[in-house]
């Protein structure tokens, strides 16, 4: 851990803090937390409707799939999706009678969803170099893409079942319409087209994204502590502590085990996928739950805990990759 990794996670907290602050004030607003007066789903709707769209559609409207490296993602994304399906369906098998239908989701978004922007992108940075970050950059370009995208359908799925009044093919036809037409989804699915025509993006169309989408990271970060202020710490810790584990130890254990023992990489790239695996849980996060109003206070707190945790256990496995595999 460099003093200039320690310092970005030094800032990434005092934003969170900030963010706090504004919220016990209260001066975006006094509305009952939960309520749609509420500054901060106010604020995560904005990110979710405006901004975080903005970011996926010229992100991967930009993107040049010819390029990417293959073998690395299938590394990274194999376990990983596999990883946050088993925490779905595990969530989903402990769901009591009465529980909100989209927390099998969220569970498995705040287990499975780094922080691949605000940490990964110095840590790859400042530890691995211009190599490393090329490679950060290319697992980036898919991350929100593949994992929202896995649990937008299963939430709709979840949600179209509970409110089914058809048969099944009605339901399967509302959630391949509600995964579609959604903030998340749909603008990847448009980016994508975009790409494939080789076009480049109009210049006054890319620099407005441009903008919008710079106010991705900043507004999570405030949104984090703002969150916090209004929902306050959860009522109970039962399963938090698992939350937080499966992220930063469970994810990145499986990643090395699959790409280093069971597809051979080494070196550098598997140093790189491993350490995104090991990333905190990302703001992303917190805006799915605020979006499906469950689980605030409990993806609020696995955010920052992990966050602060990350501080320990990131020089423990750099130090692992090291003697494992040097790059």
């Amino acid at each position: 851990m460099t003093w200039a990794i320690a310092f970005k996670l030094l800032a990434i907290l005092v934003a969170v803090a900030i963010g706090w602050a504004v919220g016990r004030m209260r001066w975006l607003g006094g509305g009952a937390a939960g309520s749609d007066s509420d500054p901060a789903r106010v604020l995560a709707n904005a990110a979710f409707y405006i901004f975080v769209p903005a970011l996926l559609f010229r992100t991967t409207a930009r993107l040049d799939t010819a390029t990417l490296p293959w073998a690395f993602l299938g590394a990274f994304f194999v376990p990983v999706l596999v990883l946050i399906a088993l925490m779905y369906a595990l969530y989903r098998w402990r769901r009591q009678p009465g529980d909100n239908v989209v927390l099998p989701s969220i569970k498995a978004i705040t287990a499975g969803f780094g922080n691949t922007l605000q940490i990964g992108l110095p840590v790859a940075a400042g530890v691995f170099g211009e190599q490393g970050l090329a490679i950060h950059i290319a697992v980036v370009s898919l991350h929100a893409l593949s994992i929202l995208t896995l649990l937008t359908a299963l939430v709709e799925l979840d949600l179209a079942r509970e409110r089914r009044t058809g048969n099944l093919a009605a339901t399967l036809l509302q959630t391949v319409r509600n995964t579609v037409i959604h903030p998340v989804v749909l603008p990847v699915l448009a980016g994508l087209a975009w790409s494939a025509t080789g076009l480049a993006l109009p210049a006054v169309a890319d620099e407005v994204l441009q903008s919008l989408g710079t106010a991705v990271v900043p507004l999570c970060l405030t949104l984090i502590g703002m969150s916090l202020a209004y929902y306050g710490w959860p009522r109970t810790w039962h399963g938090l502590a698992g939350l937080v584990a499966a992220k930063l130890v469970l994810m990145p254990a499986l990643v090395l085990g699959i790409a280093h023992w069971g597809l051979g990489l080494d070196g550098m790239p598997l140093a790189v996928i491993v350490m995104i695996a090991a990333l905190p849980t990302g703001s992303n996060a917190l805006i799915f739950a605020q979006r499906y109003r469950a689980l605030e206070a409990e993806v609020t707190a696995a955010t920052v805990i992990s966050t602060i945790l990350y501080v320990a256990t990131a020089p423990a496995w750099l130090a692992l990759l090291a003697w494992l595999s040097p790059w």
